[in-house]
């Protein structure tokens, strides 16, 4: 039998095992399931039987260090950074690499949850992956970074060659070929995202009949994301681009492939009416962006004419 001493030290040992609970800045706010609360509910599920039962083997399951083939919603995954282009003054696109002939798993708009840490403070976010659903042996992610943030600290501390822990995939909208006359994409910056790998998903299947308009929102033309790609996709028989610059006034200074389909200020009621009136199709939406901007579309959606089953919010 162990005397008190040892009973003593076996209990602080125990003790130091205890999963620590997660700060309010450790979780990405994106309703993911399961969040990293769950995560940490279910590691103190555990480790209250081993201790109960003082069978620390029940506490056994190491994170993976290497790159994996697949996804885990539960556990973090290592990616190896391949390439770090800049796109913007403050945007990152960044590409990690995965197995030769491996594919990320998502579908088309899913998600993942990143995590850093900070001063030793861990936090996570979300980001959807702008690669195409079906992509081998690597995936990108565009990445805005922030005066102020924390994320953004961390990212702007990578180099290639370096690891990120992801977990995922996310996300509850599942697109399926024709499923939709029209999708009415309502993207501003980094919204952006989820909307490229369902535009690419719809041009890549020649038997995809649906209509797209995409309506992208940003400051000024400079900082227009994957303009190239954007220019390709417009060029298919069903898509459609727009863009509304908040701080650009002259049509005369955009490229002339510009001047017919972009507009000054801000994404508002009207414009929002134009563009469902002029749809091809009957609409469903999907809207990402801030929170403010998300939760302004969906009045205006509704005030022109959409049911809240016929947008759906990222």
């Amino acid at each position: 039998m162990m005397d008190e001493r040892e009973e003593d030290a076996d209990e602080e040992a125990w003790l130091q095992l205890r999963p620590v609970e997660p700060l309010p800045s450790q979780c990405c706010g994106s309703g993911c399931s399961p969040c990293v609360f769950d995560l940490y509910h279910q590691e103190l599920a555990k480790w209250e039987a081993a201790r109960a039962s003082k069978d620390r083997s029940l506490l056994s399951g190491e994170e993976s260090q290497s790159c994996p083939s697949k996804l885990s919603p539960e556990t973090f995954l290592a990616f190896r950074i391949s390439a770090m282009d800049r796109l913007t003054e403050d945007t990152y696109c960044v590409r990690f690499a995965l197995p030769r002939d491996c594919q990320l798993g998502l579908r088309p708009g899913q998600h993942l949850i990143l995590r850093g840490k900070v001063d030793g403070l861990e936090i996570q976010r979300a980001y959807t992956p702008i690669s195409p659903a079906n992509a081998e042996g690597y995936f990108e992610v565009l990445i805005k970074c922030y005066p102020t943030g924390l994320m953004s600290q961390y990212v702007r501390s990578w180099s290639t060659g370096d690891t990120a822990f992801w977990r995922g995939p996310f996300g509850d909208f599942f697109y399926k070929a024709n499923q939709y006359g029209e999708l009415l994409m309502l993207a501003s910056g980094t919204g952006l995202a989820p909307m490229v790998p369902v535009l690419q998903t719809i041009t890549d299947n020649a038997e995809d009949e649906t209509f797209v308009t995409l309506v992208g929102c940003f400051k000024t033309f400079e900082g227009i994301y994957l303009k190239t790609f954007l220019q390709e996709q417009a060029r298919f028989w069903n898509v459609r681009t727009f863009f509304v610059l908040s701080q650009e006034n002259s049509l005369e200074k955009l490229p002339q492939s510009y001047q017919e389909k972009t507009r000054f200020g801000r994404l508002a009621q009207g414009l929002i009416e134009e563009l469902v009136g002029s749809c091809r199709r009957k609409p469903f939406a999907l809207v990402c962006g801030s929170a403010e901007f998300t939760k302004d579309m969906a009045k205006c959606l509704l005030c022109a004419g959409l049911a809240e089953d016929s947008y759906f919010l990222f």
